[in-house]
């Protein structure tokens, strides 16, 4: 461990985190984590712990860790797609040079349908954007 801790510890859920904040400074120079709030990063809510009220750098902090890995997910988010067109790359070449007839039949209709249902969303949002695009121009 670095010599000084962080004040603020986020254990990440599924949804958010459960935040404490971390204090060394008592007698036994243990730590301690005292649950301060749980925080829901889809919908934004900062639920207090218990009939504590938050202070304003308890606030501070909580913003600045949502802020921080809402921008960590969205990275993450474009990361996989970028996987996904690798995988969809590589599933080309397995196909054309590896794949048994045995193989096809078992991957062929469900690859299929994920990707007609890919494209269909696709040429929606496309058409979307020009559309949007050819409006924002006629304003």
């Amino acid at each position: 461990m670095g010599d000084e801790l962080p004040d603020y510890y986020f254990r990440v859920k599924e949804n958010g985190a459960a935040v404490f904040r971390v204090d060394t400074q008592n007698r036994q120079r243990r730590i301690e984590m005292d649950q301060i709030a749980t925080v829901n990063i889809r919908n934004g809510m900062v639920k207090p712990q218990g009939n504590r009220t938050l202070s304003p750098e308890d606030q501070a902090a909580i913003a600045e860790w949502m802020a921080a890995r809402k921008a960590q997910l969205a990275a993450r988010t474009i990361d996989d797609i970028h996987r996904a067109v690798d995988y969809l790359n590589l599933t080309t070449g397995w196909v054309q040079s590896e794949a048994s007839t045995t193989d096809l039949d078992a991957v062929t209709d469900a690859l299929l349908l994920a990707m007609h249902d890919l494209r269909t969303a696709l040429v929606r949002r496309k058409a979307q954007q020009i559309e949007d695009a050819a409006d924002d121009a006629a304003e």
